[in-house]
């Protein structure tokens, strides 16, 4: 368990050099100060994970140092029921001129273990790094995906009640990638306490159970994963709009959609959306299908201004909040017409729904301007989740597990060893 109450932390910025002299000695303010982080407070329980989003600069990283001891918060107060380990900053407490080898025993020494238990250890260590030989060349020659492999390694077998993972696990190789998360997974199902910072959206909302949103070293948000990654994306959307009328982000607990559920919108109030509904093959409204049929999804957008080059998009997630497709009128190379104030754009998408059973969510988006490959000088409208469709087995097909059924050829042959 891992307790943070009211944590603040500031830098202080000089210009040279030479003004944090002067400021010693001539007793005058020669820096800038730069709020890190401002009254931050969460709570993670055993065999808990949370998430910590936010863009470059949002304090992410300075949380997970002040948590990890690398620095000293200058307010509030955290408290720990045992250790805390983590792989944070790529070759901190590590040695580049010693060899893999030794820099286990080193950085391990760090990470509160005594050399009887590194020795006990180091076999596992070096095993699941799957470095071979290379443990024992120095750290210096090695790449960064290859430190990744033995920094996350060591700080696992320290056994930590604790565990922080930031952006360091992102340079490694898929394989290993997913062999790490398969990792952390096992240490959380284990009571492990984590806290986890990625800029994979999807990652964290598959391991997390609890999310908050930090902006410019403030908490803005925090809940569900799948909400504040949603609200997030708001965020962004905000600051990207290039249009005259400002982007509002709404929060989670304050809008309905246009089936009166709650949602995290982002919206300039340009457009509106006034209808939305998933018909089967024989074009009844439904919202449950078998697997493997096709469906339509219809919606209607009302412009609440003149648009020169609308866009519409739609973005379909399993229940974890996943995205499975997504794509709009502009990547998909269809020519769009003005929409006049007032006028109406009603859109049909019409496909085949090969995804396997379970429950999914439908997104619409709306945009102007379009430019480059997919990006658009105007974001209009961010509605996440306006209907849910379950997707029931459908009898016929084959026994698979998976995402979607893809429908294999198999060729089984009768072959004959050489005749002696």
């Amino acid at each position: 368990m891992i307790k943070v109450s009211g944590v603040s932390k500031k830098f202080k910025l000089y210009h040279t050099p030479t003004d944090r002299l002067k400021e010693k000695i001539l007793r005058k303010k020669y820096h800038r100060e730069i709020t890190a982080l401002e009254n931050i407070s969460f709570e993670v329980k055993d065999g808990q994970t949370l998430g910590i989003v936010g863009q470059n600069g949002a304090g992410k990283s300075t949380i997970l140092k002040v948590l990890s001891g690398v620095m000293l918060p200058d307010e509030g107060l955290i408290e720990v029921d045992g250790k805390i380990t983590g792989l944070l900053e790529l070759g901190t407490g590590f040695d580049q001129e010693l060899t893999g080898l030794e820099n286990i025993f080193m950085n391990g020494t760090f990470l509160g273990m005594d050399k009887t238990e590194i020795e006990r250890k180091k076999d596992e260590i070096i095993d699941f790094t799957e470095l071979e030989d290379f443990i024992y060349d120095p750290i210096k020659t090695y790449s960064s995906g290859m430190l990744m492999r033995l920094a996350f390694s060591i700080a696992m077998h320290a056994e930590p009640k604790c565990f922080l993972v930031d952006e360091a696990l992102s340079v490694g190789d898929a394989y290993f990638q997913q062999k790490c998360m398969r990792k952390i997974l096992e240490f959380k199902n284990n009571g492990g306490s984590i806290i986890f910072v990625s800029h994979d959206m999807n990652a964290v909302k598959i391991v997390c159970d609890s999310a908050i949103l930090l902006d410019h070293g403030h908490i803005i948000s925090s809940g569900d994963p799948k909400d504040i990654i949603d609200y997030y994306h708001g965020m962004i959307l905000q600051k990207a709009h290039m249009g005259d009328a400002e982007v509002i982000v709404y929060d989670m607990n304050d809008t309905k959609d246009c089936t009166g559920r709650k949602n995290p919108n982002a919206s300039t109030g340009e457009v509106e959306l006034i209808s939305f509904k998933i018909l089967n093959s024989k074009n009844e409204e439904t919202l449950y299908i078998e697997s493997e049929q096709v469906i339509k999804v219809i919606y209607q957008v009302k412009a609440l201004k003149e648009l020169s080059d609308p866009h519409f998009g739609l973005h379909v997630r399993n229940n974890l909040g996943v995205s499975v497709f997504e794509t709009n009128t502009y990547c998909s190379g269809i020519k769009t017409f003005t929409l006049k104030k007032g006028q109406i754009a009603e859109l049909v998408w019409e496909f085949f729904f090969p995804l396997s059973a379970g429950d999914y969510s439908f997104s619409v988006g709306v945009a102007n301007k379009g430019y480059g490959k997919d990006a658009f000088e105007e974001y209009l409208l961010m509605a996440h989740d306006i209907e849910v469709l379950k997707v029931i087995p459908n009898d016929s097909a084959i026994i698979y597990s998976g995402v979607f059924n893809m429908k294999p050829k198999i060729k089984i042959q009768e072959m004959y060893g050489n005749k002696s």
